[in-house]
């Protein structure tokens, strides 16, 4: 089995198509940021049905490495949904 200490999943929409960059050690490295909304529902006196629908939008910062950089740049554009699954990093 895999180690799911450090596991994420993610799905959700592209925020702009990625940018591939390659690195002086002959490394590629592709960026883009992955939005995720969610729904609640508020109270809302104005609203037709008495409420309203709040959606919350996250955005997470993703990078790819090697092979899979080349192929996120060949195949993967603004819009697009897709589905994740790597580490967390946090950087300050």
């Amino acid at each position: 089995m895999n180690n799911i200490k450090n596991s994420v999943r993610l799905i959700g929409n592209l925020g702009a198509t990625p940018e591939i960059k390659s690195l002086e050690s002959g490394a590629k490295m592709a960026r883009v940021s992955l939005a995720t909304s969610e729904f609640h529902y508020e109270p809302d006196p104005t609203a037709t049905l008495g409420k309203k629908k709040v959606t919350v939008t996250q955005w997470h910062p993703l990078i790819f490495w090697g092979k899979q950089a080349e192929l996120a740049a060949k195949f993967l554009s603004k819009g697009n949904e897709i589905a994740i699954q790597g580490k967390l990093t946090h950087r300050s």
